[in-house]
């Protein structure tokens, strides 16, 4: 078995400050894939950059203390991408691809659509350029990360009074029905149906003690890689971020 991670974790010196080591020992995963890391190579210590079984791969915004992606991994792998090749995104450091030879990962922080109309369009055309990609893709491959959107009414504590709010706009949520409608798998899904299972809470009103969330971080499975996933969960009980860990678990054979 192969156990993954996702964490959107707000800063990856923060979280190291906040005990990031610990848990990653505990979770006891085979790799790691985070997002919003805020920090350039360069700011990052030794001992952030590789510890334990784990050796870690970045790829940060051009722009300091803002967005960037990094994979932790205790698992060799044939290649590695940063990037999509498409300047205004990768600037952002929006994504890492690791192929491992039986299937490929796909790690992102997608972007968030505030900021107005235009950050909106940025957002929706990242998906657009994800999903194409994804979609000619034939080998087993889990996209995941923080896509900073809610696909239904089961998935934030607040759906109505948020109809209008990026994240929860139709044409948002019809990017995940069409990747769904492409043949990939909300793994979460895949294994619990129950309400109140969130990845993230804001943090300025307090919103996690009252488990007012969202779940916006997801693994995505396409249809070769389906068969092997076997467990799925959000560990809501996880501090150090205002997102929360959540994994799976795949069987390659």
């Amino acid at each position: 078995m192969v156990k993954i991670i996702s964490w959107n974790v707000n800063g990856l010196r923060a979280a190291f400050n906040k005990g990031f080591r610990d848990r990653v020992l505990e979770m006891d995963a085979d790799i790691y894939c985070l997002q919003e890391i805020k920090a350039q190579e360069d700011q990052l210590a030794a001992e952030m950059k590789a510890f334990g079984e784990y050796e870690g791969f970045f790829f940060p915004a051009e722009r300091k203390g803002y967005s960037g992606t990094a994979i932790y991994t205790r698992l060799p792998f044939k290649t590695i991408r940063r990037g999509m090749g498409i300047e205004k995104f990768d600037i952002e450091g929006r994504d890492i691809l690791l192929d491992f030879g039986d299937f490929l990962l796909f790690n992102s922080y997608f972007p968030n659509g505030g900021q107005g109309p235009e950050r909106l369009a940025y957002k929706m055309e990242y998906y657009e350029t994800v999903l194409d990609w994804a979609k000619a893709e034939q080998k087993p491959l889990l996209i995941c990360g923080d896509v900073n959107t809610a696909h239904k009414e089961i998935d934030l504590a607040n759906p109505k009074s948020n109809e209008k709010n990026t994240g929860f706009l139709p044409c948002e949520r019809d990017w995940i029905d069409r990747l769904l409608a492409a043949g990939f798998h909300d793994t979460f899904r895949m294994f619990n149906q129950e309400p109140q299972q969130y990845s993230w809470w804001d943090m300025k009103t307090r919103a996690r003690d009252r488990n007012v969330g969202w779940r916006i971080d997801y693994f995505f499975a396409n249809e070769a890689m389906k068969p092997f996933v076997k467990d799925a969960w959000i560990w809501q009980h996880i501090m150090g971020s205002d997102h929360c860990p959540i994994g799976v678990e795949i069987e390659i054979k």
